[in-house]
């Protein structure tokens, strides 16, 4: 089940500083709370980020490729505004999607970093948006 995995990624997370194992050893991984776009309700996921300059991050809304955008993803086009667990650090943010030469760049960075993100491309018709999260 998502949910325990995500559970599990979560409490590695918190007590390692922000560094996890596993499939994710290694990689920069943050913890996104986002509120509900239906329900309203308090959610957190762990997702790998791309540090863009200072606190400002882009996040990638892949699902592993699959045919339909993560939730997360509605939840920050309904409610911008959220928090970020870098590290330590607990960062208030706020979400737009990146567009046209900057999503380019970004996601063209991420997919030669992290060419598991070419191969989620690769899995889905649809365009993997890239979200950025600045710090307000």
């Amino acid at each position: 089940m998502t949910t325990d995995w995500n559970r599990q990624i979560i409490d590695e997370f918190r007590a390692n500083e922000g560094r996890v194992g596993g499939n994710f050893e290694g990689a920069p991984v943050l913890l996104l709370h986002t509120t509900g776009a239906r329900t309203g309700t308090a959610r957190v996921n762990p997702m790998m980020y791309q540090r863009l300059d200072g606190t400002t991050v882009a996040v990638f809304a892949s699902k592993a490729g699959a045919p339909t955008n993560p939730d997360w993803y509605h939840n920050l086009l309904a409610h911008p505004e959220a928090t970020a667990e870098i590290g330590t650090e607990t960062i208030p943010v706020r979400a737009r999607v990146a567009e046209g030469d900057e999503r380019s760049r970004i996601w063209e960075k991420q997919k030669a970093d992290y060419p598991g993100f070419a191969d989620y491309e690769r899995k889905t018709s649809r365009t993997i948006p890239v979200v950025i999260l600045e710090e307000r």
